[in-house]
């Protein structure tokens, strides 16, 4: 017996809208103060340590080129979770992306590289889905199976592909052509002015608004418009409640209709394309080559940046955003910065305490002040950090993260388990 139409539109709503986040979510005017006095927090420490380059424009270009694969490799991985399925292959995908990106690259020119490699991670994720969904295979064995075979692969066929071309080896392709920059004139030299007076905030505010308008390639334009794109498709449309219907419980998705196997198969290749989409980042933008190894991990913080943001496109970025950040420590200046943010995050420490002991939240606030102060006393003992600190700064943000952030978490409920068309019945 078929179901009312009317009783449809009624359980369908209350049944398939995903549970809120467990936690307070805050709202939007909360987000940009605590926001604000972050960074009215990192001008301080950079007036007293003196390390300018923390704020500069081109520390800021830098982060958000860095940024970038990060963030898309995450958007990938929401994608794939939001419907229920686990994607530790997002690696493994970024790898496919490169080789193919830079493969087309160089023969047929950058925006072919661009749409060949979107598919060389798609095919990534179709392999992942057609392992998981249809045979129902451990995810994050299948996950982990994708980052061997697509590491394997690639190795393979670089020789075959790149061997014999002017520039290209082994492990590495000929130079692909830019795919070109824009820098808003006039904007852009403005921002930069403010950035060096050095001024209390406002010159901190024009170094990070600098870096969002001074050498900002297309592709990065396309990936920051993936992220409002993102959230506008999965929470604001049909298709999108159904996708994450599949995610949060596909017995009651499946008996109002929906189709759990191909929505689980269209997320997937997405999330495996958005990955592949990272790795033409790296070997188009970034560097205009393919290099064995050049993800180097880019897959897996990208997925920790997903995990800080709850599974939501825009803390997905704000997570993506600071381990670009930390990462580009290392490239400019990075030793006096490190020990710079020794400090900020001291600071950051002690303030978390206080709001630990205004929760009456006691032990935890005492454990966190000793490490605030130890923090604080290698800031106050020391001129810098090792480059192995500074190398390693990016993993350990990641991790410090993640544990700061985990009680507030909550996963999609059916996220990465089993699911056989017609168990409900």
């Amino acid at each position: 017996m078929t179901t009312p139409q009317t009783s449809a539109v009624d359980v369908n709503q209350p049944t398939l809208q995903p549970a809120a986040p467990t936690g307070r979510r805050l709202s939007l005017p909360v987000l940009l103060l605590v926001i604000a006095g972050a960074l009215a927090l990192t001008s301080i420490v950079r007036i007293i340590t003196g390390a300018d380059g923390i704020t500069n424009v081109s520390q800021m270009s830098t982060a958000l080129q860095l940024a970038v694969p990060i963030g898309l490799a995450g958007l990938g991985g929401l994608w794939a979770e939001r419907a229920g399925v686990v994607n530790i292959g997002l690696e493994g995908m970024m790898i496919l992306g490169t080789w193919f990106g830079a493969w087309a690259g160089f023969q047929w020119g950058p925006w072919t590289g661009v749409l060949v490699g979107i598919i060389g991670g798609c095919l990534g994720g179709l392999l992942h889905a057609f392992v998981t969904v249809t045979f129902n295979v451990n995810h994050i064995v299948s996950g982990v199976a994708i980052n061997i075979l697509a590491l394997g692969a690639t190795r393979y066929l670089a020789p075959l592909a790149f061997e014999g071309h002017q520039g290209g080896s082994a492990k590495q392709s000929p130079a692909v052509d830019s795919l070109g920059n824009f820098t808003v004139p006039g904007l852009s030299d403005g921002l930069r002015d403010l950035n060096n007076h050095g001024w209390f905030f406002i010159s901190d505010i024009a170094g990070l608004l600098g870096g969002l308008v001074t050498n900002v390639s297309w592709l990065t334009l396309i990936a920051v418009a993936l992220i409002p794109a993102t959230w506008w498709i999965l929470w604001r449309t049909a298709f999108g409640l159904r996708l994450r219907s599949c995610g949060e419980n596909p017995v009651a998705a499946e008996s109002l209709g929906v189709n759990v196997y191909k929505y689980k198969y269209i997320a997937v290749v997405i999330s495996g394309g958005l990955a592949g989409l990272g790795g033409v980042f790296l070997s188009i933008v970034a560097n205009p080559f393919y290099l064995e190894g050049q993800v180097s991990g880019r897959g897996f913080i990208g997925l920790a940046a997903m995990i800080f943001g709850n599974w939501m496109p825009g803390g997905l970025a704000l997570g993506a955003g600071l381990f670009g950040y930390t990462d580009s420590l290392n490239l400019r200046g990075g030793s006096e910065n490190v020990h710079a943010l020794l400090l900020l995050g001291a600071l950051l420490l002690i303030i978390g305490a206080i709001w630990l002991v205004i929760s009456k939240k006691y032990v935890t606030a005492v454990i966190t002040a000793v490490v605030g102060a130890l923090v604080f006393a290698w800031y106050a003992t020391t001129n810098e950090v090792p480059n192995q600190v500074v190398s390693a700064t990016p993993y350990v943000i990641t991790l410090v993260v993640l544990v700061l952030s985990a009680q507030r978490l909550r996963m999609p409920k059916a996220d990465g388990l089993p699911y056989r068309k017609g168990q409900g019945k």
